[in-house]
């Protein structure tokens, strides 16, 4: 079992306020764990509460995208910028989200080979697209989306969950932020 979170070495002047020790223990209830993506941003909390209330926000807060929805564009943003640590996190979220493991690794491998409803397949291929060739997002784009059922808040989230994770995925890359070791028995 490794204990590395990043190939950083940041020092923290401070402690842990008690709010953050709280959350952490929340973490610790909910999931089993602190991720590590919170461990490595716990240096600055500043930094780890803007990073927690934009992923609260896009991830966990009630909108038209179901949480596994939110998940598969983590991983197929992921999958193209090739982010162990959120190919590795988001990967367990969705086989435990769908119940599917073989869906789980589908997803990290190649969306596109998945069984996916159009709903599905269309968010996807725009959340691609943006993170691929984001010049390219044209009216035509956005329409698939609304023909696929979308809203235009829906396209918005979309969007914001893809450039999140692009952020994420470049920040990880930079740092060679590790995932939890227990993530990669998640929902096996």
């Amino acid at each position: 079992m490794s204990s590395k979170v990043t190939a950083l070495h940041i020092d923290s002047n401070e402690t842990l306020s008690e709010k953050t020790l709280a959350y952490f223990d929340l973490c610790e209830e909910k999931l089993g764990l602190v991720p590590n993506v919170l461990k490595a941003y716990s240096f600055d909390e500043s930094k780890l509460g803007a990073f927690t209330d934009m992923y609260n926000d896009l991830m966990l807060a009630e909108c038209g995208l179901t949480k596994l929805e939110r998940e598969m564009i983590a991983v197929a943003v992921s999958a193209v910028n090739r982010c162990f640590y959120c190919l590795t996190a988001h990967g367990a979220a969705v086989r435990e989200l769908s119940g599917d493991p073989v869906l789980g690794e589908l997803m990290v491998m190649n969306y596109r080979v998945a069984e996916l409803n159009a709903r599905q397949r269309a968010m996807l291929d725009f959340a691609v697209k943006l993170t691929e060739r984001p010049a390219e997002i044209l009216e035509s784009d956005r329409q698939a989306l609304r023909d696929a059922g979308f809203s235009d808040r829906d396209i918005w989230d979309i969007a914001s969950v893809a450039g999140f994770f692009n952020m994420s995925n470049r920040v990880a890359a930079a740092t060679d932020m590790r995932p939890n070791d227990e993530y990669h028995s998640r929902a096996r």
